[in-house]
């Protein structure tokens, strides 16, 4: 069970991995980026306008997966679907991050469904602990 609060601990931090590559972009613009690096969205090269709007995402998502993976912890959820479920989150979010940044859509789009899918397990699976 305490693969659920590792995975949650994995996906908070890979909130900031798109991130990254946004601040090498912005700081490649220069000084006037510091000052207002919303306005200058535009200036930054494609692939960081894609890391910028997959850190975002990865924002949406994370709440979903970590209430999911709490009331799988909570519920006492110890099956190896879950398990499974909580790691193919973490990993799908990383890929999901890795192919908007490449601009590969279609992989992109499947991860999200993995993703989406595994904390949806996480949910269902926790309700029917709970009820029994």
């Amino acid at each position: 069970m305490i693969i659920f609060l590792y995975s949650i601990a994995a996906a908070a931090v890979l909130i900031y991995v798109p991130f990254l590559l946004v601040a090498y972009a912005r700081a490649s613009i220069g000084p006037e980026m510091l000052s207002n690096p919303r306005a200058l969205f535009d200036k930054l090269p494609p692939y960081a306008q894609r890391a910028t709007w997959a850190h975002q995402n990865t924002f949406e998502a994370f709440m979903i997966f970590a209430a999911a993976a709490l009331m799988a912890y909570v519920t006492g959820v110890n099956s190896f679907t879950a398990q499974v479920a909580a790691i193919a989150f973490v990993v799908a979010r990383l890929l999901y991050s890795i192919f908007y940044i490449l601009n590969i859509p279609l992989l992109r789009s499947l991860m999200f469904v993995i993703g989406i899918s595994s904390s949806a397990t996480l949910i269902f699976l926790s309700i029917i602990q709970a009820t029994s």
